[in-house]
C-alpha cells in the first residue's frame, strides 16, 4: 500500500480544516447568541481604546462580528456573523465570508467591527449584497495601543485578534449579507 506524502497531506488537511470551518463554523449560532456575543466584543474592544469608543457613539451605524474565524493555506478563508446597528438601535444581521489568496498557513479567530460614518455608507450596506475590497485597510487593535480609524467612501475597519497563529500576506475581500429585522 502507497504512504501518503506530507508534502501532500498537510495542504490537503488544511483545505479540509479551511471548507470546514466556512461551511459551519458560526452558523451555529442564534440570533441570542450573535447579540450577547455582539455586546461582549463591543466590551472588550471599548474596554482599553477611547477612541473607539467615541466611534462607537458618533458613527452613523456599525457592523459588530464578534467570533470571525479564518484558516489558511495558500487559500484562506474567513466566515463569521453579527449585528448591525444605526444610530445604537439593532437593525439586523449580517453574515460575513472572505477569500484570500497568497504566501500564509494558520487559523485564528477575531473580531471585526466595521463603522459607517455617512448614511449612504451605511445604506450600500443595508442593500442587501456589500463588499469590501482588498485594499481597505482595516485597525488592528492591540492591548494598551489606541490607533485612528482610517475611512474610505465613509467605511472604516476595525480589527481584535482573540486566537490563534497566522503569518502571511494575502489579497482577497469580504462580502457581507445583510438581513433586516422584520
Amino acid at each position: 500500500m502507497k504512504t501518503i506524502n506530507k508534502k501532500v497531506l498537510i495542504p490537503m488537511l488544511m483545505s479540509f480544516m479551511v471548507l470546514l470551518l466556512v461551511s459551519c463554523g458560526s452558523s451555529q449560532n442564534t440570533s441570542g447568541d450573535i447579540m450577547a456575543d455582539s455586546r461582549d466584543a463591543k466590551a472588550t474592544i471599548t474596554k482599553n481604546h477611547p477612541n473607539i469608543s467615541e466611534l462607537f457613539d458618533n458613527s452613523v451605524g456599525y457592523a459588530i462580528f464578534p467570533n470571525v474565524g479564518k484558516g489558511a493555506y495558500i487559500i484562506g478563508a474567513a466566515s463569521g456573523n453579527g449585528t448591525v446597528y444605526e444610530n445604537g438601535t439593532l437593525i439586523g444581521y449580517s453574515s460575513l465570508k472572505q477569500v484570500d489568496v497568497g504566501l500564509q498557513v494558520g487559523g485564528k479567530a477575531y473580531i471585526e467591527v466595521i463603522f459607517f460614518q455617512t448614511q449612504d455608507a451605511l445604506n450600500r450596506f443595508k442593500s442587501g449584497s456589500y463588499e469590501l475590497s482588498g485594499n481597505v485597510s482595516a485597525v488592528l487593535l492591540e492591548e494598551g495601543v489606541s490607533r485612528d480609524v482610517e475611512f474610505r467612501d465613509g467605511v472604516g475597519v476595525v480589527t481584535k485578534p482573540k486566537a490563534g497563529a497566522m503569518a502571511g500576506i494575502s489579497v482577497g475581500g469580504q462580502k457581507f449579507e445583510f438581513n433586516a429585522i422584520q
